[in-house]
């Protein structure tokens, strides 16, 4: 992270916040420390890798592009994600 007060420093890691926040945080009321664990990494897991579409990878999701971009690899070079 940047030092206080300059958001525009990590600019992605910011994004994902309001994300985070916006999309699961704050439609959810949460029991204890340990269900917002659970549920917030059940997010990143199951929905913002998955499912959600990104506009910075052409509108699918990190899950979809990273299948595509294996596919493109010759079988040599493939690596491991």
């Amino acid at each position: 992270m940047s030092r206080d007060g300059n958001p525009y420093a990590n600019a992605r890691c910011e994004s994902f916040l309001k994300t985070l926040k916006q999309e699961e945080i704050y439609c959810h009321e949460y029991r204890d420390i340990d269900d917002l664990r659970i549920h917030s990494g059940a997010f990143m897991d199951d929905y913002y890798n998955r499912q959600r579409l990104h506009s910075a990878l052409g509108y699918v999701s990190p899950a979809a592009f990273g299948q595509a971009i294996r596919g493109r690899l010759a079988p040599a070079a493939r690596l491991e994600f």
